[in-house]
């Protein structure tokens, strides 16, 4: 009996060390869940206090943002249009850049200049947006008006294009490990038909990993329409309906820094308003995220 109780004492302190670590991760995973949903809850409550006073039909198919202004406008597309102008552009010069370091990085560099250049390249996601906010306004602002005089100080070409060279390794770490996972058999496999290496990179490995790109390209795009500071510094706080890039403009994160100072007096339809534009840029997005799931489900390629 004793040396059976013996046995037993290991299996049982296994068991509860197993039902601990249990225990634990599912606190873990339900406190991201539960944050996730008080954000939506405090965005909602405030949101709905806005539409109370605000018609949803203006607030949808109004052209004008002049909540801030006497004469008081409701119209989210301005910003709306705004920051997805500058998003366009950053995606622009993400997009070609991300997936050509990508394709380098997995294709055709060797092992030692991999492990160089990808620690180097993703360095730059490691810059405060502020410094690239600045550098847009006093660097590239400047340099781009030697091309085209009749662009703005604050505009969002210069805004766009550094918001873009911030996310070239979110799209090329991303792209690359998702290359990176494709069999190495389809390599051979398209060598064995008479492929070229580039043949092979650009037509065998790159559809591969489609979902794997597609799912970096829209994650990229999440932060592009959520950037902050990049848009407030060098974008301008000009609120208009407009797709034209050398203007100033006002994204949705920026009238979110701006009513944020603190001049907004608390439960006025202006304070209101910021909540408004925060559920809106969370629903863009939540479908950004939804989007990119069902992209990977469906493209998903799966190997033996």
């Amino acid at each position: 009996m004793a040396v059976t109780d013996l046995r037993r004492q290991p299996n049982l302190v296994q068991a509860i060390g197993e039902r601990i670590i249990q225990i634990i991760l599912l606190v873990a995973a339900s406190i991201s869940v539960l944050t996730t949903a008080g954000i939506v809850f405090s965005l909602l409550s405030e949101t709905i206090a806005f539409f109370n006073e605000v018609s949803i039909v203006e607030f949808l198919t109004e052209t004008e943002w002049t909540p801030l202004f006497a004469t008081k406008k409701f119209g989210i597309w301005p910003l709306a249009s705004a920051t997805f102008l500058t998003s366009a552009i950053a995606m622009l010069v993400a997009v070609p850049l991300g997936l050509i370091a990508a394709i380098f990085l997995s294709e055709f560099a060797s092992d030692r200049i991999r492990r160089t250049v990808k620690p180097l390249l993703e360095i730059l996601a490691g810059i405060p947006t502020v410094v690239y906010g600045y550098f847009a306004l006093t660097f590239l602002t400047p340099l781009l008006r030697g091309f085209i005089p009749e662009l703005s100080i604050f505009n969002s070409l210069s805004a766009g294009i550094v918001m873009g060279v911030m996310l070239i390794p979110f799209v090329a770490s991303l792209s690359e490990d998702a290359l990176s996972a494709v069999p190495n058999s389809l390599r051979e496999a398209a060598y064995g038909l008479g492929s070229t290496r580039f043949e092979v990179a650009t037509l065998v490995v790159t559809p591969a990993a489609i979902s794997g790109i597609v799912a970096s390209i829209v994650l990229a795009f999440s932060r592009a329409v959520g950037e902050t500071m990049i848009v407030a510094i060098a974008a301008g706080q000009n609120p208009r309906l407009t797709l034209d890039p050398t203007v100033p403009v006002m994204t949705m994160t920026s009238y979110i820094v701006q009513v944020s100072l603190g001049d907004t007096p608390y439960g006025t339809i202006e304070y209101y308003t910021l909540y408004a534009v925060g559920f809106t840029l969370f629903i863009f997005t939540f479908v950004l995220n939804i989007f990119s799931y069902w992209m990977v489900r469906k493209f998903r390629e799966v190997y033996d």
